[in-house]
This record gives C-alpha cells, structure tokens and sequence, in this order.
C-alpha cells in the first residue's frame, strides 16, 4: 500500500484480526476488514519506517485497535503505543498465537511474527533479500545474526510474508 508499495496484512482467526504494517490508505484497509466481519484487535508494526506505520493513527482512531511495536523502536515513533513488545512476547487473535522474534538490523527494534506455518518478516528478509541497513538504528552486523536466527525458525512448507514484494514459501 502506499508509493512504496508496503504489504499490510490482515492476520485473520476467528472473529479477530491483526491488521501488521499499515503503511498508507486506512480507509483502503478499513473497506478491507469489514469484508471480513472480523473485529480488529491489534495494529502491529514490525518497525517504525514511515511505510509501515503512517496509517496507524488513523486505524487506532477508527477501530480502537491497541498499537503494538517493539520496545527500540520508542525513541522513534511519534505516535501513542498501546504496548512495547518484546523477544517471546506471543500475541493472541482469536485461536491463533504470534510470536515476537526480535530482529534488529534494518531498524533497532525490527521483529517478525512467527505463527504455525507462517512468518511476517516486515523488512528483515524479502523473497530475492534483505532489509537495508544503511538508515538510522541499521546494521549489517545485527542484520547477519537476525538472519541466522531466522534460518533455525524458518521451516519447510512455511510462507513468508515479507514488508515488500511477494509472499513466498520455504522450500528447503
């Protein structure tokens, strides 16, 4: 969504969803969740870019949906958080349990949610790479550990939804 072209995505389970990475076009995402009939309970950034999160806001207002982010990521946003997560933090919608895997690199406090069979990497990996690491709060060297970290979790058969570009499957 957005000039950038940022995957938002409505984690749906049950009667609730998880709207993650809402860069732009709240209306857009609203016309989105009402198609569902699901109650919004969480708007999840998996970092502060201005691509994931510009339509916060918006959402929180609209929805009364709790704004979750990481913890190193509060020095960076300018807008009210609900709750700062952290490592192992699990996120419940519906029947449905995320997990919070800390991933810094592109950003201080980046993470992905892992669930079952899937995975929301937002900017750490994508399918042909990974998030950049030359803006504020990057690094290549936290960016090399996160990656590895995430090779242990990735599984056979598991699809990625990254922050750009196409959701793929882990093969191997």
């Amino acid at each position: 969504m957005g000039k950038l072209a940022t995957n938002c995505y409505l984690f749906i389970s049950g009667p609730e969803l998880a709207i993650i990475d809402p860069g732009d076009e709240a209306d857009k995402i609203l016309t989105r969740v009402e198609k569902t009939k699901a109650k919004v309970k969480y708007i999840i950034n998996t970092h502060s870019h201005f691509d994931h999160i510009l339509a916060s806001d918006e959402l929180k207002e609209r929805t009364g949906a709790a704004v979750l982010i990481h913890e190193e990521e509060k020095k960076l946003v300018n807008f009210k958080v609900d709750r700062f997560l952290e490592e192992k933090d699990k996120i419940k919608i519906g029947s449905a349990v995320l997990e919070i895997v800390h991933t810094p690199g592109h950003t201080p406090g980046g993470i992905c949610l892992l669930g079952k069979k899937v995975i929301f990497t937002g900017d750490t990996i994508f399918k042909n790479g990974y998030g950049r690491t030359d803006l504020t709060g990057g690094s290549f060297e936290k960016l090399k550990d996160s990656l590895k970290k995430l090779a242990g979790l990735l599984k056979p058969g598991m699809t990625v939804y990254p922050g750009h570009g196409e959701p793929f499957k882990i093969n191997k």
